[in-house]
């Protein structure tokens, strides 16, 4: 997530650098760069939460049988909803600390240097 988050905010550097000039305030860039990585966390918490749930009942019995073991079926049930809003929630907090880095970075580049970025 950094990775993409910190490629992401390099590429729009003169875009950045534009709105810095026209007056844009380091924790307006900060909430910017910070609000670009709302919706892939969302998707991406949604996802992985979706995928763990359906995948959980075949792996776990499947692991269980590999060790000679059998689950009882309340082993199996281990999502009560509020839990798996707060893992829902987790894909979007991964996101946002993964963004505070290069939106950091952004927020105190100086003007002049992003405008003469490539």
């Amino acid at each position: 997530m950094l990775n993409t988050i910190a490629l992401d905010t390099h590429e729009r550097v003169r875009e950045i650098g534009t709105a810095k000039a026209l007056g844009m305030t380091p924790r307006q860039t900060l909430a910017t760069v910070l609000a670009s990585v709302v919706p892939g966390g969302v998707l991406g918490g949604a996802a992985g939460l979706l995928a763990g749930v359906a995948l959980h009942p075949v792996t776990a019995p499947a692991m269980a049988r590999g060790a000679g073991l059998t689950f009882p079926a309340a082993a199996l049930d281990v999502y009560p909803p509020n839990l798996l809003a707060l893992l829902g929630a987790g894909g979007l907090l991964i996101a946002a600390l993964g963004a505070l880095l290069p939106a950091t970075r952004a927020a105190r580049a100086r003007t002049v240097t992003a405008l003469r970025a490539a």
